[in-house]
């Protein structure tokens, strides 16, 4: 029995344990970023799928990427314009960033703040947590805890008592959006719907 209470998720995340909770889009099997390659083994992942760096707010995560002022000032941009929500952004990661986070590309990294009460809840006092869907690598993303518990027994899974009054999730993974240098590029269209053509580039 590996569900827990809020406060024993938190405190078992910043010790560095594995951990699933719900997210906006598809629940999230998380870790702090120094643990990262306890996601790749659980989820049997290959090394060239990096993970996403998930936090509570925006601040939280431009730490941990590198720009100049044009390109922050994009950045913050469409951050405000669709966050929290279902946009995942990948950018030049900073040093700050733990290799293990992307051991083949560690010079890039997706960011991400999440549209859950939940998640907010307990990235907020974790920190910025490596993230992912919770299932195995190459399969659908499990949308339930007691799916996720079964898959994952190894990871400490929220209580459904301490999800009550969360608006449900919609299923649909994040968009991802890379930006190459002068503008973005679309890696993965899910739960935001982004126009490139009228977003800002440089």
């Amino acid at each position: 029995m590996t569900q827990v209470s809020l406060t024993n998720l938190i405190a078992g995340a910043r010790s560095g344990l594995l951990v699933s909770f719900p997210t906006d889009t598809v629940p999230a099997l998380a870790t702090i970023p120094e643990k990262a390659g306890l996601i790749f083994t659980a989820k049997q992942r290959s090394q060239d799928k990096p993970l996403i760096l998930m936090a509570a707010s925006a601040e939280d995560l431009w730490l941990y990427v590198k720009a100049n002022e044009n390109e922050y000032q994009v950045w913050q941009e469409l951050a405000e314009k669709y966050w929290p929500g279902g946009l995942t952004l990948v950018l030049p990661a900073s040093e700050r960033l733990p290799k293990v986070m992307n051991p083949i590309d560690p010079t890039t990294i997706g960011i991400r703040v999440p549209n859950s009460a939940i998640a907010q809840t307990i990235l907020a006092q974790t920190g910025p947590l490596a993230t992912t869907s919770a299932n195995f690598s190459g399969q659908p993303p499990l949308q339930k805890m007691a799916e996720i518990e079964s898959q994952f027994p190894q990871a400490l899974t929220l209580a459904m008592t301490e999800c009550q009054g969360e608006i449900a999730a919609i299923g649909v993974p994040s968009t991802v959006a890379k930006w190459t240098g002068i503008n973005w590029q679309i890696l993965r269209q899910g739960a935001i719907k982004l126009d490139i053509s009228t977003d800002k580039q440089i």
